[in-house]
């Protein structure tokens, strides 16, 4: 594979919605996805009240990568080995000495299916966006409560969370002001939602004057959808689109067949008749990778027409575009911005003048680094008796490593490059921090000043 990747190389350039296009303002969208989850738990499965009292700097527990194991009520953070870093039950974070007692030197026991990114269990749950984080707050907070009042030693909360999570983010919960969240967003868009920036927007247009096929593909339904994009793009963005897919049900849009999963057109927001396949740009519901990569066929006139997709969760976007489509995937990580600025990558592949305006800038921080659960990206592994700590790569690093093609804070990151400037990809025979743009996390450089660890 090459060394380099342009995105004037990709005929295709397809777009996840939220925490993508559409950017949160985090702390006040945790506090709302918080407080839907918990109203849900307290008036409709009978909670402890406590739940719903909620203290801003608690958040921090919230971290991506995170593992649930239902049934310990554990929360565990691990090495791409499948090692576990750091674990709390509940939360309260448990010391080297319980987790060697409990989890040993060794691989957990579920991280063989773990690894296969698109599973999930009924053992364990893994955190991996902002619409997850706050739940796993919440989660951390039921078993303080649970044993607290039931002194439990196993735990059975997890179908009640995930009937909060249906009874909030259903199809019809927006149209019928159902739940805490919707109806929140919805008269309140500029205290959750940031406008896309003009750069982005700018950028947008040049694509598709360069001759480029936009996409937007998003879980989100279609009112929900319009909503957002009216916010922050404005009322004609569906001009900046060719096709739009809402309620993608990713990542079963990648990884199911047409069979299982046709599109379907929209009136006034309700799914209509299944289509055999897709024969023209629009607005679609549903669908499946497959038939729209036979319509992208036909509209660059290419047999392999090359797809760029931009998304922010490994689990819904970037392992299926790229293990199903093979498409290559650009992974958005907030998670950059948190760190202190960087120096340049070793191997400068472009001349400085077609540097982009955010080589070298200092971003302000929109929330710090975990203090509870370390970097997202290395953790020391704790020594065993008088052993020195060894610093390693979380799992969540190495999935990036693994199903990007680049890594970057955001789309404004990249929104002011030339066309045809060349991303030093992540590959094999490529260091590890070779794929992030602008430049890698501090935590994953060589010098040992350069590794925050709490």
């Amino acid at each position: 594979m090459q060394q380099y990747f342009s995105l004037a190389d990709c005929e295709v350039m397809g777009f996840d919605l939220d925490h993508t296009l559409c950017r949160y303002h985090l702390s006040q969208s945790a506090t709302l996805i918080y407080d839907s989850f918990a109203q849900y738990l307290v008036t409709e499965k009978g909670y402890d009240k406590d739940l719903l009292t909620l203290n801003p700097e608690s958040l921090d527990f919230c971290c991506k990568g995170l593992a649930l194991d239902f049934e310990e009520g554990n929360f565990l953070k691990l090495a791409e080995d499948g090692t576990v870093l750091r674990a709390s039950h509940g939360t309260r974070s448990m010391t080297s000495e319980e987790i060697l007692e409990i989890y040993g030197r060794r691989e957990w026991k579920h991280f063989s299916t773990v690894s296969g990114m698109l599973s999930r269990s009924a053992k364990y749950y893994l955190y991996d966006n902002y619409f997850d984080l706050p739940g796993a707050l919440l989660c951390a907070r039921v078993v303080d409560s649970l044993d607290q009042h039931d002194g439990q030693k196993k735990y059975d909360f997890w179908k009640d969370m995930v009937a909060a999570i249906q009874h909030n983010y259903k199809i019809s919960a927006f149209k019928e002001d159902c739940g805490t969240y919707f109806p929140e967003v919805k008269n309140h868009p500029e205290k959750y939602l940031q406008r896309c920036p003009n750069s982005v927007k700018k950028w947008l247009k040049q694509l598709k004057s360069a001759g480029k096929i936009l996409l937007l593909i998003t879980s989100s339904h279609s009112d929900y959808c319009r909503l957002l994009c009216e916010y922050i793009l404005g009322n004609d963005f569906e001009e900046y689109f060719d096709v739009v897919i809402t309620n993608a049900l990713k990542p079963g849009f990648f990884s199911h067949t047409p069979n299982q999963r046709p599109f379907r057109t929209l009136e006034n927001d309700e799914e209509q008749e299944a289509l055999l396949s897709l024969d023209k740009p629009g607005w679609y519901s549903q669908g499946n990778a497959i038939h729209l990569y036979e319509l992208l066929k036909k509209m660059t006139g290419k047999l392999d027409p090359k797809v760029v997709y931009f998304g922010d969760s490994m689990h819904s976007d970037i392992f299926p575009a790229r293990h199903y489509s093979n498409w290559e995937t650009v992974f958005i990580l907030e998670e950059l911005l948190g760190d202190k600025v960087m120096v340049p990558t070793e191997t400068e592949s472009e001349p400085l003048e077609k540097k982009g305006k955010y080589e070298g800038y200092q971003p302000k921080i929109p929330y710090s680094v975990s203090e509870q659960w370390g970097s997202f990206f290395v953790d020391r592994l704790p020594g065993l008796e008088n052993a020195e700590e060894t610093l390693v790569r979380t799992w969540s690093c190495k999935c990036i490593s693994t199903y990007s093609t680049i890594a970057i804070p955001s789309l404004e990151a990249i929104a002011d490059l030339p066309l045809d400037y060349r991303f030093t990809r992540f590959s094999s025979n490529s260091s590890a921090t070779a794929g992030y743009y602008p430049s890698p996390p501090r935590a994953l450089l060589p010098s040992e000043e350069s590794v925050t660890m709490k």
